[in-house]
């Protein structure tokens, strides 16, 4: 019997998982069948996987609830990497305020909840406001201190859909630097890649389920490995199988952004050698978890 591993998807996100192929490829050298699966397939024996990794699940934001518990059904059933509670935590970003608890430098973060004033927000020159349940710059827009009352605007909107809004300052730098994401297999770091800005000024919120991206690989400098290395560190739970994080430029260093868990693009293809990484790490879990 082929030993199988379900790397879960979504029928809108088929065509934009440029992380598939060479996962597949990796994994097949091991031994390993991978299969493309609809992580909402209500036909879908997940019992018959020998593993089930969210891979590029982008479409969970708007039905997060639905997700995670899919999530912990599934986690029954077979292996499921990252686990359930570590998805349940970076889900949300409000993560980023247990990571600054931890002494993590993070983008200064407030949020806003259902029920608060939308004007609660503190004066930025220029900031952005997002969902804190997003992904793929969805429904993030750019705003300078003088468009104050729209960004109220498109916070209220947010917060009537029931989200909880998040307000970060913009740090000009990344229109020049873009941003740096460095990839982690089970803690160790594998690659970076850096992406364009992704916010222009005065833009729409995209309504996209992820937003065009320009990628190109990076060598992290010093600072950067040694930020991702204490995030990891700071991730509750231990290391998790995959974990990409991503830094901004700042005038005081580099700060994090986001650390993504959940389903984030890898960027193989901009780093040779990194799948086989990842598919090693994989069989390592397997192993370690009672696999054969």
């Amino acid at each position: 019997m082929p030993r199988r591993i379900a790397l879960a998807t979504a029928t809108a996100a088929r065509a934009g998982d440029d992380d598939f192929a060479p996962l597949a490829a990796a994994l097949g050298e091991l031994g390993l069948v991978a299969e493309a699966v609809d992580w909402d397939d209500p036909a879908v024996d997940w019992a018959g996987f020998e593993a089930v990794l969210p891979r590029s699940t982008w479409d969970y934001v708007e039905r997060l609830d639905e997700f995670l518990d899919w999530c912990e059904r599934v986690a029954q059933a077979t292996r499921f990497l990252n686990p359930p509670t570590l998805l349940r935590w970076n889900t949300d970003k409000r993560y980023l305020l247990d990571l600054a608890a931890a002494g993590v430098a993070v983008v200064e973060s407030h949020f806003i909840a259902p029920g608060q004033p939308a004007r609660d927000f503190p004066d930025h020159g220029e900031f952005v406001v997002k969902p804190a349940v997003g992904a793929g710059a969805r429904d993030a827009r750019r705003f300078t201190r003088t468009e104050r009352d729209l960004a109220v605007e498109h916070a209220r909107a947010l917060l009537e859909r029931g989200r909880t809004v998040l307000v970060q300052p913009y740090l000009p730098a990344v229109d020049q630097a873009g941003e740096t994401a460095l990839i982690h297999f089970e803690g160790a770091y594998s690659h970076a890649i850096r992406k364009g800005p992704l916010l222009p000024r005065h833009g729409p919120a995209s309504p996209a389920l992820f937003a065009p991206e320009s990628i190109s690989p990076r060598q992290p400098s010093e600072a950067e490995r040694a930020l991702a290395a204490r995030a990891v560190a700071a991730i509750p739970g231990g290391a998790p199988l995959y974990a990409r994080i991503d830094l901004l430029p700042s005038a005081d260093g580099p700060r994090l952004l986001e650390l993504e868990l959940t389903e984030p693009s890898l960027f193989f293809a901009h780093a040779p050698g990194s799948a086989a990484r990842m598919a090693r790490a994989l069989a390592r879990r397997l192993v370690g978890e009672g696999g054969s």
